[in-house]
């Protein structure tokens, strides 16, 4: 019993005085050298290695990803991220970007409308020449594009978007067709339009007016 309680004082003192030869913190390989970004269309990889050039020689095992964050979403089109460790040294990013669904123009500014309907700074990217123009309500022009959505329109074939105060909104299309909405109920006006396409005469005209309930007024 003796020799087993000396046995167990020997071993706690070799574990409270003995200090590892191998140190996280100061290893130098693990040391960050190298950032790659993946999935960026948007926000040039340039750009971010800039944002996050904090990082190197940093750590890599102990990096917390709250130093990351706290960076990123101070860029307006970065969505979230996710982190891979490369070890020894090397850092990478995949970036989900925000996604515009079109351009609001309203007086003489201009803002992207992202999917989930709130807005960002206008910048001229080449990437995103075709989207469609909203003039007018950017508010209720979301709720437009979910419904027309919905119902399996063609939305890129719509170029721009006219809203009005009474509440309506104007429709042009790529080939410069005009539909007309009313204020309510509109879906069928354009379950109409889709139907009239498929017609003979559809090319005749430019102008397709659904205002006035149940008619179609036709130029």
């Amino acid at each position: 019993m003796k020799k087993s309680l000396f046995g167990l004082i020997i071993l706690l003192v070799f574990l409270t005085t003995y200090t590892p030869k191998f140190d996280f913190n100061k290893n130098s390989k693990l040391h960050i050298q190298k950032i790659v970004i993946e999935n960026n269309l948007i926000v040039e990889s340039d750009k971010i290695k800039k944002i996050l050039n904090f990082l190197y020689k940093k750590n890599l095992f102990f990096l917390s990803n709250n130093e990351i964050e706290k960076k990123l979403k101070k860029e307006p089109f970065i969505e979230s991220f996710s982190i891979k460790k490369i070890y020894p040294n090397t850092l990478k990013l995949i970036i989900v970007e925000k996604k515009p669904i079109a351009i609001l123009q309203k007086k003489k500014k201009k803002f992207y409308i992202l999917k989930k309907g709130s807005l960002i700074n206008f910048i001229d990217l080449e990437v995103f020449n075709d989207l469609p123009i909203v003039f007018g309500n950017g508010k209720e022009f979301y709720s437009l594009y979910k419904n027309i959505q919905n119902m399996n329109f063609p939305l890129e074939m719509i170029k721009s978007f006219y809203s009005f105060e009474s509440g309506r909104w104007d429709l042009i299309m790529q080939d410069d067709k005009v539909i007309k909405l009313p204020i309510k109920d509109y879906s069928s006006s354009l379950e109409n339009f889709m139907l009239s396409s498929t017609n003979s005469n559809f090319n005749n005209y430019k102008i397709f007016d659904y205002r006035i309930k149940d008619q179609i007024i036709l130029n």
